[in-house]
């Protein structure tokens, strides 16, 4: 999906009682902790942490400011972990966090930041199963740009 980052977007606020920070090695585990819970509620795997971290901290595209983590009072409760090609490669809210508007404000701080950094798009990929997550990019104007089929 894609969105175009001439276009507007819209104002947010974060749920009451998040803080937004940045990626850093000492929250490594954490955030592969809720990547797990995430990606097993939407689908797909997430390697071990040390080859995840590995991996992650490694990548050509990594920029750790372009990682964004909501905590709240009990610890992290939501990631966008974005790559410097201007695409959101994971969005994942902890269960406790659903609903709360969190993931459409980790969503739409990340097209703030992209605009910033002057880009034209944002992309990211969602599985055709993944209804939940596709409503919530449609709403906050992404739009489909290509299908793939979902490995069996």
């Amino acid at each position: 999906m894609r969105r175009n980052l001439a276009e507007d977007v819209p104002p947010f606020t974060w749920p009451n009682g998040i803080e937004l920070t940045r990626y850093r090695p000492e929250l490594a585990e954490a955030v592969h902790h809720l990547m797990e819970l995430g990606y097993r509620e939407g689908s797909g795997r997430v390697p071990a942490l040390e080859v995840w971290q590995q991996r992650f901290e490694t990548d050509p595209e990594y920029d750790p400011t372009l990682c964004f983590i909501a905590l709240d009072a009990e610890g992290i409760v939501g990631v966008a972990q974005c790559w410097t090609s201007a695409y959101i490669k994971s969005l994942v809210v902890h269960p406790r966090a659903q609903g709360l508007g969190l993931g459409r404000a980790l969503l739409l701080n990340a097209f703030n930041v992209f605009q910033q950094r002057r880009e034209g798009f944002v992309d990211l990929k969602v599985l055709e199963n993944n209804l939940r997550a596709q409503r919530l990019y449609e709403s906050a104007g992404m739009y489909v740009v290509r299908r793939e089929p979902v490995p069996t």
